[in-house]
């Protein structure tokens, strides 16, 4: 079957989700839901915005126990860090820190074994959420073309010594993945478009969501709306040879316009190249 991703302006999430086929089967009063956000430093901001997050959360009105989740981390503890979502939370939703469940999994990543929270496995429906990035020359070549939403898996660790699986992070995030059986959603959020070029940094407003069921689907339109070609992030590449999803652009059904807001991140990039290496 041929992936849909969907891309709508960033206050039509709703729209999306009809778009890609819905989420009946997720949207279940006898599931639970579990939500990985992505955030390391809150003072950047690089992060779903809070109306997005609360657009998701209203999107599932049949789900009582929605845990939004991060660990702990070099940047802080994982709670201190959910806040920046505070706003967000209710009796439904609620923040959730990895590092703390003792109730959890011994998982195999990267051939360390790895105890993973209870929240993350199935039959929980998992969504992950991030944004579009694109870093280049950025002092971490293990870091480059790594995307965005599978990238956000490596949050599940619940240590704070995450760094040791750079070196193998398309291992360590696949077998992730595997392990808590997929992700159920995947959402880029759009709002901004995060561009780095050697030490210099801009935003790009863009005000765009990408939804789809399949994450690497999603994954491979944000990275080509960013500039990227698929056959150039390891993670997809390992994805692929796993047989996971499809990383391909032109098996996908995209949804929406992809070139326009491709067009504008090249624009900011090549203008912050240019001004990086004058």
């Amino acid at each position: 079957m041929v992936p849909k991703v969907a891309i709508v302006d960033i206050h039509e999430f709703p729209k999306a989700i009809d778009l890609i086929g819905g989420i009946d089967d997720l949207n279940n009063s006898e599931k639970k839901l579990t939500m990985k956000v992505g955030i390391y430093n809150p003072a950047t901001n690089i992060c779903t915005t809070v109306k997005t997050l609360n657009s998701i959360i209203n999107s599932f009105p049949k789900v009582k126990d929605i845990s939004v989740v991060e660990s702990d981390s070099g940047a802080g503890p994982g709670l201190e860090r959910l806040e920046i979502w505070k706003d967000c939370y209710n009796d439904r939703a609620k923040p959730f820190n990895l590092s703390h469940d003792k109730k959890t999994k011994m998982v195999n990543v990267a051939g360390e074994d790895v105890p993973l929270s209870h929240v993350l496995f199935k039959p929980n429906i998992f969504i992950s959420t991030h944004v579009p990035r694109r870093y280049e020359n950025s002092g971490d070549e293990d870091l480059m073309n790594m995307g965005s939403i599978i990238k956000n898996l490596l949050g599940l660790i619940p240590d704070t010594k995450k760094y040791r699986f750079h070196k193998q992070l398309p291992t360590a995030l696949l077998d992730m993945y595997e392990a808590v059986g997929g992700i159920d959603l995947a959402i880029l959020d759009g709002t901004h478009t995060y561009l780095g070029y050697k030490e210099e940094r801009v935003t790009v407003l863009l005000n765009k969501l990408v939804v789809g069921r399949d994450a690497f689907a999603v994954e491979a339109v944000g990275a080509y709306m960013v500039g990227f070609e698929t056959t150039e992030m390891p993670v997809l590449l390992e994805a692929k040879r796993r047989r996971l999803g499809e990383i391909n652009i032109d098996n996908i059904n995209i949804i929406g316009d992809i070139e326009s807001p491709r067009k504008k991140i090249n624009r900011a990039f090549n203008q912050l190249s240019k001004v990086n290496s004058a």
